[in-house]
């Protein structure tokens, strides 16, 4: 493609895996990312790491208000997150509004740059019960941007459909299995590579990469 994609970026193992998608499905990338009082800016430090190695431009928007707005486990020293398998309505880890304001927050910049492509890793299949990952809200929230700012977007999502083992497989056919591996920040707790081993998002990436690597052994 000779379009301009921005990648929403956390330095986590799914935007990652997505900015890697974008770099070859798209001639030019960004990436942005949000400082919303998350209380392990190591994911910033690890975005801005990537994105550098990369040779991709990356912006970083102060969305504090949201902290303010929306106390979570996250945000907030004094709620621990949950281990995995304890079971709550909603995970304790869903920050309300975080990827709508993310979303929009990035097609404002985007519209504002001429880039109509946005990526973002969210997962339908893997969702962990957040709301804001189902594939209805990306599209629902593609047409209401198009619409509040009179500019056509198109909201990829190339994790949608995908497991964490299909996450994984999709990382080592795009060249960056590794650096997944190794460099990335998923766990909830701020442990750069295999994390903390307990909190949901470490169980789950674990789970997933021991069932991608077993299926490359069968």
């Amino acid at each position: 493609m000779k379009d301009t994609a921005i990648v929403v970026f956390s330095g986590g193992q799914d935007s990652t895996t997505c900015l890697y998608w974008a770099l070859k499905n798209f001639a030019v990338v960004e990436t942005i990312s949000f400082d919303y009082g998350q209380k392990h800016k190591i994911e910033l430090e690890q975005a801005s790491t990537i994105a550098g190695q990369l040779k991709v431009k990356h912006t970083i928007l102060d969305l504090g208000l949201l902290n303010q707005l929306a106390p979570n486990a996250l945000t907030r020293d004094n709620i621990d997150v949950e281990k995995y398998g304890e079971k709550r309505d909603l995970p304790n880890t869903f920050v309300d509004g975080r990827n709508m304001l993310f979303l929009t927050f990035t097609a404002v910049l985007a519209k504002q740059r001429g880039i109509r492509h946005i990526v973002t890793g969210v997962s339908q299949t893997d969702f962990s019960g957040y709301p804001d990952c189902r594939n209805v809200f990306i599209k629902s929230l593609n047409v209401t941007l198009d619409l509040a700012m009179d500019y056509q977007f198109e909201i990829h999502t190339p994790l949608m459909w995908l497991s964490k083992a299909q996450t994984w497989e999709l990382a080592d056919q795009l060249g960056c299995f590794e650096e997944i591996l190794h460099n990335t920040v998923t766990c909830y707790n701020g442990i750069i590579g295999a994390g903390c081993g307990e909190c949901p998002a470490c169980v789950l990436r674990a789970r997933g990469l021991e069932e991608y690597l077993q299926s490359r052994t069968t």
